[in-house]
Formats: structure tokens, C-alpha cells, sequence
């Protein structure tokens, strides 16, 4: 049975939770991992095969979104298994590792996709199987924290990681702009016609990662082996996520929280997918425009997540997600609307503001709600809705930007799913009044 703070450490083991060394080594593979996010699946390398690789742009468009939507719904069916199995054999680091090194090497490899349509399909191929990597490595590099510290301290250190995540993203922009993307400028000069320079940013965001994620490996510590058969922890693992699915329908309140999670988590997950290209396709924006934008989204999404963090403290979560919904939904408008190049700039912009508090407070929600003995699976559930229907919003636009012709027409579905969000938001409990003082023991959550 779980500890009555949901502690799943195995029986006997000690809880010894890991120092500052280990802690500030776990948060930079934050660091770490979010070149991949930045450089590939957002802005640089969506925008390179859009515009270069595929035959043209809408069709492109089509084929990117088809290759997200399928990674993600691999990564919704087969991550929540792979964690409950993995945590049954308890080490999570040779998961981590082993998934962290291939998402490197399918990066890596991507250098060798040239602006030619012959490389559609490897370069598919390739980046398909690195973010699904990248995602099975997550859930693994995500469930060591409440190993590493104690829970009063969960929050602090969760958000200085997201908070490196951002900074190493913007780094990593920046320096491949000032290395290769720089035109004359440039430090290192390659054939653009070859795209030589796009394509070094790939192998920079391969060594990025892989540099930055080996504190983690030596430094932060592991929970230990447990002995236990593959079939006997397959077996455990799948009856552990069934309890975990079967239990969290009793909270009907968390259970809407959940689904209105899941349908804005789509629209942000299209916005970072379709983001580049959009600003390539509509505005002209070149490769170093492009990367450019990326520097300004993330400097504007971390102001946002700072900002926002004081507001969640004074009112909530769910009035501060309900905020950030509005202040999507009307900026997203009118992005779609505007002509200028500079209007995009400022409007995209003012919408990378709210995007961090959309995701960091639906932590905070959960945290504040759900009941201190099943909150790892809440949890487990919250990462589960986080992917499950994380295809759905790229697929949506693919398709509808390949069948009106127009990239305009096929991102104002991320609107509709910021709508959704917002008016199931409106029926879920406000956690402001359930604040840290309450024992929320197993029943007491709220499920009107």
C-alpha cells in the first residue's frame, strides 16, 4: 500500500533524498532537453523541412502535422505503460539514459537531410522516433523529482527546472544563430545552398543535449533495483495504471480538470509545432528570422511564467488558467488576422506571456486538489492527459492547411481548443479555498 503521502518508494528503503548537487544536476537536463524542443519540433527544423525538403509548404505543413500527431499518440498509449512497468523495477535512470541517447543520435543524423525532396521520408523518419524518445525519456526524468526532495520543497524545484528549461532553449537559440545562422556574420561559415547552415544547428542541439544531460548521470541519485522478473513488473505495472485510471473517476471535479486540460494542452502543443512555420509560410520569415522569433517567444514565455507565478499565489490556479486561456484565445485571434510583420511580432509576443502559466499552474492545481494519499496517481493520470490526444491539434491543422490551401485557415484550430479549455475550466472547483492547511484525505476532494 502507498505511504499516506503517496510515497511509492519500494518497502525497506530508506528515504534519503538527494542534496543540492544532485538537485541542481537533475534540473539541468531541463536545460538540457528543451534545445531539442526550441530547435527542432519548434522552430528551426519545421521550418527547414516545410520550405525545403518537401515538395512545397501546404504539403509540408500536412506531413509535419501527420508526424506529430503519430509520435504523440505512440507516447500517449505507450508512455503511461512503460512508466508503471519501470516503476515497479524502480531505477529510473538506465530508462533516461537509454531513451536520452537515442533521441541524440536520431538529432544528430538529421545533418544529413538536405534540402532535397528525396529526404522527406528519412527526414521524417528521424524526427518521428526522436521525439517520441524524447518523450519516453521525459516521463522517466519527471518521476525522479519527488525522489530527490521533500514535498515542500516539490515546487521550487520543479519550477527553477522549467525555468533553466526556458533559458537553455533561448541559449541554445542564440548560439545557433551567432555560430552558423548569422549569414556573413557568422563564426562558422557553411554552404547555404546546401543548407550546411540550418543543419548544423542539428548536431549543436545533439551535443547540447547530450553535454548537459551527463550531471544528471553522475551526480543525482537513483532509487535502487528492486529484484523482480520483466514479466512479473509488466504484469504489476499494467494492474497499477488500471487502479490509477479506475481511481481518479471517482473525483469528478479533478476528472473535468483533466479533460479541460487535455483540449488546451492540444492548442499549446500545436502553437510550438506550427509556431516556425507559420511565421515562415505566411510572413516570409527565413530561416534566421525564424530563429529570431524563436529568441522572443521564449524570452516572453519565461517573463510570462515569472509574472504569473506571483498571481497564482494571490488567487489560484484556476483563475490564473482561466486568465491565461483569455489572453490566448484573444491574441491568437488576432495574430490570425493581422498582415504586418511587425503586428505578428508584438501579438506573438503578448501571447508567449501566457503560455507558461497555462502549464505550470495546472501543476499547481493538482497539487493543491488532489488527495495527499493518491497524488502520484494523479499525477501519473495529469502526465497521461498531457498526450493523449496531443496529436489531435496537429493533425487538425495539417489537414485543414492542406485541404483550404491556406496556413491561416488551418491554425485557428488552436483557438477552439483554447474556447474548450477555458468553458470546462469554468466547471471544475476553485482550489483557492483549498490551500495547504487542509488534510485532504482519500474522498474529500470536491466533485461538483
Amino acid at each position: 500500500m502507498p505511504a499516506a503521502n503517496g510515497d511509492r518508494r519500494p518497502a525497506g528503503e530508506a528515504v534519503e533524498y538527494a542534496g543540492r548537487p544532485g538537485l541542481i544536476s537533475w534540473a539541468m537536463y531541463d536545460w538540457a532537453n528543451s534545445a531539442f524542443v526550441t530547435v527542432i519540433q519548434t522552430f528551426i527544423f519545421a521550418a527547414y523541412f516545410t520550405q525545403r525538403i518537401a515538395v512545397d509548404e501546404t504539403a509540408g505543413s500536412n506531413l509535419w502535422g501527420n508526424t506529430i500527431g503519430i509520435a504523440g499518440l505512440l507516447v500517449a498509449f505507450g508512455g503511461p505503460v512503460l512508466g508503471a512497468i519501470a516503476d515497479q523495477s524502480g531505477r529510473r535512470k538506465p530508462w533516461l539514459l537509454f531513451f536520452t541517447s537515442l533521441c541524440v543520435v536520431c538529432t544528430a543524423l538529421l545533418w544529413f537531410m538536405k534540402p532535397d525532396n528525396s529526404f522527406t521520408v528519412p527526414a521524417l523518419l528521424l524526427v518521428g522516433a526522436a521525439i517520441i524518445c524524447f518523450e519516453f525519456a521525459s516521463i522517466f526524468y519527471n518521476a525522479m523529482l519527488p525522489d530527490l526532495t521533500p514535498e515542500d520543497h516539490l515546487g521550487r524545484w520543479s519550477g527553477w527546472g522549467w525555468g533553466l528549461g526556458y533559458a537553455g532553449g533561448l541559449l541554445c537559440l542564440v548560439a545557433a544563430l551567432v555560430l552558423f545562422m548569422d549569414g556573413e556574420n557568422a563564426w562558422i561559415e557553411l554552404n547555404r545552398e546546401t543548407g550546411g547552415d540550418v543543419r548544423a544547428t542539428f548536431l549543436l542541439v545533439a551535443g547540447w543535449y547530450l553535454f548537459f544531460s551527463i550531471p544528471l548521470f553522475l551526480v543525482t541519485p537513483d532509487r535502487k533495483q528492486i529484484a523482480m522478473s520483466r514479466r512479473t513488473a509488466v504484469q504489476r505495472g499494467l494492474r497499477q495504471l488500471y487502479q490509477t485510471i479506475r481511481e481518479v473517476r471517482r473525483y469528478g471535479n479533478i476528472f473535468r480538470f483533466l479533460i479541460a486540460r487535455m483540449i488546451f494542452v492540444d492548442g499549446l502543443a500545436t502553437v510550438f509545432v506550427f509556431g516556425g512555420i507559420y511565421a515562415a509560410t505566411v510572413f516570409g520569415m527565413d530561416e534566421k528570422d525564424v530563429l529570431l522569433f524563436g529568441i522572443g517567444l521564449n524570452v516572453s514565455a519565461g517573463i510570462g511564467a515569472a509574472l504569473f507565478a506571483f498571481i497564482d499565489d494571490r488567487v489560484g490556479a484556476r483563475k490564473t488558467i482561466l486568465i491565461s486561456l483569455g489572453g490566448l484565445v484573444l491574441t491568437s485571434l488576432l495574430i490570425l488576422t493581422v498582415s504586418q510583420t511587425l503586428l505578428f511580432w508584438v501579438f506573438s509576443l503578448i501571447l508567449g506571456i501566457f503560455v507558461g502559466p497555462c502549464q505550470a499552474s495546472s501543476r499547481s492545481y493538482l497539487a493543491r486538489m488532489a488527495p495527499v494519499d493518491l497524488r502520484n496517481e494523479m499525477f501519473g493520470l495529469f502526465a497521461l492527459s498531457g498526450k493523449a490526444t496531443a496529436f489531435l491539434g496537429p493533425v487538425l491543422v495539417g489537414w485543414i492547411t492542406y485541404l483550404s490551401g491556406s496556413q491561416r485557415i488551418g491554425m485557428s484550430t488552436i483557438v477552439f481548443f483554447f474556447i474548450g479549455g477555458f468553458f470546462l475550466m469554468l466547471t471544475v472547483a476553485d482550489d483557492y479555498r483549498q490551500r495547504a492547511g487542509k488534510n485532504r484525505q482519500r474522498g474529500s476532494v470536491p466533485t461538483t
